[in-house]
């Protein structure tokens, strides 16, 4: 098992529900659109592949899914939805867990690979990405950039979402490279919030870039996110697609 924290039972059974904005038709769109144009005629593995949010209805779009996923209570929720037969899933962590075949895709959504709480193992996740690629396949990330500049001098913390049922922000440590997602989410109408917090690796795109090298992967294309709006430096996170070199 890498630095990643488990996901609980309890986590896993509210996930869907939280996100269930972002696992609309209509939000996924441009993330499925991008990731079956990569894919093509082949197949996609995705790390960390939850409850199914992308793979599902990428493998619905006609593309062969397989995924690698650390919780067995997330890889459970998934399989409600879909059998071992027609989206196999692997339980193990992304910097490690080798799965049979080649494929033209590797992906990784979410912010994911900051859960991996090292540099190594996110170097690891690189390699493991790269092995399991075919000669011009592509490793797709999606990750946020560090909103550091929104740091006063003397302050730690940065407000993500301010909403009716939810206050969210990081808390950052400069030197270890480690940012906390803190969350006060409303349950019910009685006023009460649930607290709950995980701990990621921060990790800039120049640095992803060094990682995908030492993987002997190339950067292909950088945006800004799943509709190709280019990349700036007022962008506030990427998907990056390196490739496997054919040759």
């Amino acid at each position: 098992m890498t630095s990643s924290e488990l996901w609980s039972r309890e986590t896993a059974d509210r996930y869907d529900a939280e996100e269930a904005e972002l696992s609309s038709a209509a939000f996924l769109g441009p993330t499925l659109d991008f990731l079956a144009e990569l894919a093509g005629e082949g197949r996609a593995l995705e790390f960390a592949i939850g409850t199914g949010r992308v793979g599902v209805p990428l493998r619905e779009r006609g593309v062969p899914v397989v995924g690698v996923e650390l919780s067995e209570h997330m890889a459970a929720v998934l399989r409600r939805k879909v059998d071992e037969d027609t989206l196999p899933v692997a339980i193990g962590d992304m910097a490690t867990t080798v799965v049979p075949g080649e494929f033209t895709l590797v992906y990784l959504v979410y912010n994911t690979i900051t859960n991996l709480l090292t540099q190594d193992e996110q170097v690891e996740c690189f390699r493991n990405a790269a092995r399991h690629l075919a000669p011009g396949g592509r490793f797709v990330i999606e990750l946020g950039v560090p909103p550091l500049r929104f740091l006063p001098p003397g302050q730690v913390a940065v407000p993500f979402d301010v909403s009716d049922r939810h206050i969210g922000f990081d808390t950052f440590d400069l030197v270890e490279q480690v940012l906390v997602s803190h969350h006060l989410t409303r349950d019910g109408d009685d006023g009460r919030y649930r607290r709950g917090n995980s701990r990621h690796r921060y990790a800039w795109p120049a640095e992803l870039d060094l990682m995908a090298r030492i993987a002997g992967l190339e950067l292909e294309r950088r945006v800004a996110d799943w509709d190709g709006t280019p990349f700036a430096q007022d962008s506030a996170k990427h998907i990056s697609v390196w490739r496997k070199p054919t040759a």
